[in-house]
């Protein structure tokens, strides 16, 4: 790719981008949210056209009028957030667009070889082709994307944060896939801000910041504080901020709770001040737990009591009246409108501050985004841009922020730092400590062991739908952590 510029509106969002992939490498890209990353790959795929620069693969130039004309030149994408269609099954999914035909009726056979193939390569050849996609867990469905992308004779193979979705055999399962794939003569363009992936699995790094290239390929086994120096263009202070803050009085009281399938009966007790991680497989229960308690799921048995609110009413409406707030694990699916503006996502779930005698006040709805904006450190045209326009890290940072304006006492954050580069990671982590600070209860779940221990007070450990269990996070080691959400059974402390 060659002096690639992009620009949306008044947006530039790239200017004059080089990037070389070689056969048999992985280059990793990286970069802040914002940087273009997502929009450098997307014109590699034939998703978006650029407004100059060129693209040649094996010298010869390529210019995909489409991602199928990509695909069809050898470049597969794993999208960041995942293109699947749910009510569609895992064949249909893996094959479309890409149907072989005779006469107008699809050769399904013809597909079932390299369909094989592919799940093979995962390691997950037990997902049945007519499964519909909609019924398989947020891991599974991330494999399905990444099968798409083995379907084809690839050349050139793009994965945009692969591991976002999957447990840690998933994670090392995929390593070795990429292995395997690095010595077929692959050329893998691998983004994640999971800096030691980047170490683990890249021969090189490339990093851009503001739509430009600021280092060409400097080699994988850079310290991640310098990858970090490099990506944000300053030194980040602390990567763990702790702000002081007292666990109080109970806020959040769980006792014998079922779900349908899970949890499995759950006995939990969250107070004022306090950050409660979970931790465990994917898998665990620890999503449909948040559901559960926010109103989303059924009840099949037990209690959720929230501060002095009582009675059977548990419907999202009402937890929200009674200061739950809920960050969802699936931004693009649940906790953002994406057709919606910034403000509207923002502030939908609490206008009463903008209500005047039945009546919306739209100037005072601007600069109430404004300020959350400025304070989240939120890139966007302004208040009125569509959510969906922009890079997945600033759209988090609008859901997160809901749940600021909304000024809920119990926050519940599903995955809160997924998709996050490392600096927005550093000021989420400041956020919650000062909502702590505040008084605050933070109910948090991070497949990121080393983040639960790095801002939470206390541990608890899912396995199977049931707490493995709770501990002072002092009294926890990161071994400890995964040996009880495997086995369910933890060590003594």
């Amino acid at each position: 790719m060659q002096g690639i510029c992009k620009r949306f509106g008044a947006t530039v969002a790239l200017d004059g981008v080089d990037l070389e992939v070689r056969p048999g490498e992985v280059m990793a890209l990286v970069g802040e949210n914002g940087a273009g990353k997502s929009t450098l790959m997307k014109i590699l795929s034939g998703a978006v056209r650029p407004d100059a620069g060129g693209l040649f693969i094996d010298d010869e130039v390529y210019a995909p009028a489409d991602p199928l004309a990509g695909r069809a030149a050898g470049v597969s994408m794993i999208y960041q957030e995942l293109n699947l269609a749910p009510h569609l099954s895992v064949e249909a999914n893996l094959t479309l667009g890409a149907e072989r035909t005779t006469a107008g009726f699809i050769r399904r056979a013809a597909h079932r070889p390299q369909m094989i193939r592919a799940l093979e390569q995962l390691g997950r050849r037990d997902i049945r082709p007519d499964t519909r996609v909609g019924r398989l867990s947020a891991a599974d469905r991330q494999l399905v994307e990444i099968a798409r992308a083995l379907m084809t004779d690839v050349k050139v193979l793009v994965m945009d944060e692969p591991t976002s979705s999957l447990g840690l055999a998933e994670i090392e399962h995929l390593f070795e896939v990429i292995d395997s794939l690095r010595s077929a003569g692959v050329g893998i363009v691998y983004i994640s801000h999971f800096l030691e992936e980047v170490r683990r699995v890249a021969d090189r790094v490339t990093v851009l910041k503001d739509g430009r290239v600021v280092e060409h390929g400097i080699g994988a086994n850079t310290p991640i504080a310098t990858l970090v120096e490099i990506m944000i263009g300053r030194r980040l202070p602390e990567m763990f901020p702790r702000t002081e803050h007292v666990v109080g009085e109970p806020v959040l009281e769980l006792e014998r709770v079922m779900g349908t399938p899970q949890p499995a009966g759950v006995d939990l007790v969250l107070h004022r001040g306090e950050v409660l991680g979970l931790a465990g497989l994917v898998g665990a229960g620890r999503t449909e737990l948040l559901r559960l308690v926010f109103g989303l799921d059924p009840l099949r048995a037990g209690r959720v009591s929230v501060a002095r609110y009582a009675g059977d009413k548990r419907s999202p409406a009402h937890r929200i009246g009674q200061g739950l707030g809920l960050l969802s694990e699936s931004r693009q699916t649940e906790g953002l409108a994406l057709g919606r503006s910034v403000a509207h996502n923002m502030l939908l779930s609490w206008l009463r501050p903008f209500a005047r005698l039945g009546w919306l006040d739209t100037g005072a709805m601007r600069e109430a985004t404004r300020d959350w904006m400025e304070r989240l450190g939120i890139r966007a045209r302004d208040p009125g841009q569509p959510v969906g326009q922009l890079s997945g890290g600033n759209q988090q940072k609008v859901a997160l922020a809901r749940l600021l304006h909304q000024d809920a006492d119990v926050l519940l954050l599903d995955q809160p730092t997924r998709g996050i580069d490392v600096a927005s990671k550093a000021q989420i982590y400041g956020w919650v400590g000062r909502l702590a600070a505040r008084g605050k209860a933070v109910l948090l779940v991070s497949d990121d062991v080393p983040e639960l221990l790095g801002i939470c007070d206390r541990i608890a450990v899912m396995h199977r739908g049931q707490i493995a269990g709770v501990r002072p996070t002092a009294a926890w080691t990161e071994h400890e952590i995964m040996a009880a959400a495997i086995s369910g059974t933890p060590r003594a402390a």
